[in-house]
């Protein structure tokens, strides 16, 4: 059914800029979509159209039957349901590793001035050059403090990205559920043209189609659960973290001390 590595690839780059929920949410995705539907979901409906048979001899009866009867392959519908779940993770994938990029020239931009400031310093008073561990300690800060955060406009992004996974979730399972429902019958009757009447065409494999059919609509579900779950977890903890921005700020306001020197005498209580 085609090669899945690309795109798993992509996704794992994905995985690196996700949250714990976004990368169950991904496993998921792997596991319980992909990999299903790479090896036994596509045999399963192999033999869809060929083993479609209906009661008559008219010349073209059987196929527009099979088209008004599954107007898509259900593999070729959760194909582009994969494709288009996807699709806004790629879209964060690459806002997020834009944003590491313009993060490193920052640091890299900082750590030019700060050599340049150390080497004016360093022209100015040669008593300074005792001065250069803590500049080299800077240098090595950024390889040590080097993590990956989800704020500002990238919080944004991510957030959108998950509306939109919901969103071509729901969209997917509303339109399978218009399109043939979520189960297979054994019998069709079909009255099109130019079948001279009403026929009855006979699916093959229906009870296990439906098992299909009703565990990656359980996977949808699961995943649409891990979005909301993701999506309250991630404004729970904007909620709390400004609730703790606000009660930080309140008792900084009654004492003019400064907090610098609050840190200088706890150290100096060490000796």
């Amino acid at each position: 059914m085609g090669d899945w590595s690309f795109l798993g690839n992509i996704l794992e780059e994905v995985n690196e800029h996700s949250t714990v929920i976004g990368r169950v949410w991904l496993t998921v995705l792997f596991i319980f979509r992909i990999l299903i539907l790479g090896t036994a979901a596509e045999f399963v409906w192999g033999d869809e159209q060929s083993d479609f048979v209906c009661n008559t001899q008219q010349p073209g009866c059987e196929n527009v039957c099979y088209d008004e009867a599954f107007p898509i392959s259900h593999i070729r519908l959760w194909v582009l349901q994969i494709i288009f779940v996807s699709t806004p993770s790629l879209v964060y994938l690459g806002h997020a590793v834009h944003h590491v990029r313009m993060e490193e020239k920052r640091r890299e931009r900082e750590e030019a001035e700060q050599a340049q400031q150390a080497e004016a310093g360093e022209e100015n008073s040669p008593q300074d050059a005792d001065k250069k561990n803590p500049i080299s300690s800077k240098e090595t800060r950024p390889k040590a403090t080097k993590k990956f955060r989800l704020e500002g406009t990238l919080l944004r992004t991510y957030i959108c990205h998950i509306f939109f996974k919901t969103l071509f979730e729901v969209g997917f399972i509303v339109g399978q559920y218009f399109l043939y429902g979520f189960r297979i019958f054994p019998l069709y009757r079909c009255g099109r043209w130019p079948c001279p009447n009403l026929v009855d065409c006979f699916v093959s494999r229906p009870t296990e189609k439906t098992v299909f059919i009703m565990f990656m609509l359980a996977v949808a579900s699961v995943s649409l659960f891990l979005n909301l779950v993701e999506v309250s977890h991630l404004g729970l903890k904007k909620i709390l973290s400004a609730f703790k921005r606000s009660s930080e700020q309140q008792p900084a306001e009654t004492p003019e001390k400064p907090l610098h020197s609050i840190a200088v005498s706890s150290i100096q209580k060490g000796p």
